[in-house]
């Protein structure tokens, strides 16, 4: 009869903590330049000339048809050949940036494109710069428009920001792998690390979806809310 010893996994809650929080670290700061990135990707390829259009669609269509774990490892392995060498942590964030970045410029690419044109013919019979157009008038209701996505896809980097473990990165999977090979609980070291990865994926969900409209796009009727 097989007999089940989660205590043996949760005595080590020191360790699931310290990987849990930097697991939301990541996120945080890969969330925080993905989408910055995504942001300026998004207004290239709508607004953009044409060259550095092509170059963002390019890197766009590199990016979402190859898999993360690859960019990861060809970040932390790879560009030493080149001798870039990173630490784990670094390589981690840098890979979720860019993956985020060109998952995100394509879902605000979404939202400028649904922008009435006679709301943009407004703002420059306003006089307002063609920043200023996209910063105020363009950008804030598109984020509002694709923000449940943009969500979305933020919490599927932070879910997948469990092969970072597999570089040395501290996070949530490497805790639990660390804890699995001392004690040999496998099925109870990761049922507990993906009952916590379900907490955080909630928690992060429910907090950006409160957050989004008090301070980064502000209360829009697109939004939803």
């Amino acid at each position: 009869m097989i007999e089940f010893d989660f205590l043996a996994v949760l005595v080590q809650w020191p360790a699931l903590l310290r990987g849990a929080a930097f697991t939301l670290l990541l996120s945080a700061v890969a969330a925080v330049l993905g989408v910055g990135l995504g942001v300026a990707c998004a207004w290239a390829r709508a607004w953009g000339p044409r060259p550095l259009s092509a170059a963002v669609a390019v890197y766009v269509e590199l990016v979402r048809n190859t898999p993360f774990i690859v960019q990861l490892f060809f970040i932390f392995f790879g560009l030493p050949t080149l001798g870039v060498k990173l630490s784990p942590e670094t390589a981690s964030v840098i890979a979720m940036v860019v993956n985020l970045g060109a998952y995100a410029a394509e879902i605000v690419r979404a939202g400028i494109e649904n922008t009435p044109r006679g709301q943009i013919e407004a703002a420059r019979s306003l006089a307002l710069t063609e920043l200023q157009v996209f910063t105020r008038v363009v950008l804030p209701p598109s984020l509002g428009r694709v923000w449940p996505a943009m969500v979305s896809q933020i919490v599927i980097v932070m879910l997948g920001s469990a092969v970072c473990g597999q570089i040395s990165a501290q996070e949530l999977s490497y805790a639990a792998n660390l804890i699995q090979s001392r004690n040999f609980r496998a099925f109870e070291a990761y049922i507990i690390a993906t009952a916590i990865y379900l907490v955080m994926a909630v928690g992060v969900r429910h907090f950006l979806h409160w957050a989004g409209p008090r301070w980064i796009f502000g209360r829009t009727p697109q939004a939803g809310r």
